[in-house]
């Protein structure tokens, strides 16, 4: 069964609430499968018209070479309260998926992997307890805890 460009479309509309950040053609294409960075930017330009017909809340934007769903002003002003502040940065939530896939595993391997923004992003993993972090040598050997099983309810 082949996919049509509005179940595309669909796709990509998921992958942009989803992620809640500015997604280029070429993150997109990866994520729903579509070889054609062209194809990609011909879908999206047909989804943000169904957006702007609908004359509703949400919007999809192409900003720069990037795509991003957000809400439209003067709903955004009255709703912005809401969204609060993340649990947990992005940079953070990305270490704490590595950690998890790779338990036990090494700092210093971590921080050949993303680089030295990692040191910031542990300090906030241990700070919300979500890892551990026991010294070996000069590195630390890092593992999730039990509140990071209970919060993201991994078994």
């Amino acid at each position: 069964m082949a996919i049509d460009d509005s179940e595309y479309a669909r796709l990509a509309e998921a992958a942009l609430f989803v992620s809640g950040d500015a997604l280029s053609a070429e993150d997109l294409a990866k994520v729903i499968g579509v070889a054609s960075v062209g194809a990609i930017g011909r879908i999206m330009e047909k989804l943000i018209g169904e957006y702007e017909q609908r004359h509703g809340a949400i919007m999809i934007a192409k900003v720069g070479s990037k795509y991003i769903m957000s809400v439209r002003s003067p709903y955004s002003e009255k709703v912005s309260a809401l969204a609060g502040q993340p649990d947990i940065s992005h940079g953070a939530l990305r270490i704490l998926a590595y950690v998890s896939k790779n338990e036990p595993i090494m700092q210093s391997s971590i921080v050949k992997s993303f680089g030295s923004s990692t040191y910031d992003y542990m300090k906030e993993l241990l700070e919300k307890e979500f890892v551990s972090a026991k010294r070996v040598g000069r590195t630390k050997r890092i593992e999730t805890t039990p509140k990071f099983k209970e919060y993201f309810e991994v078994k």
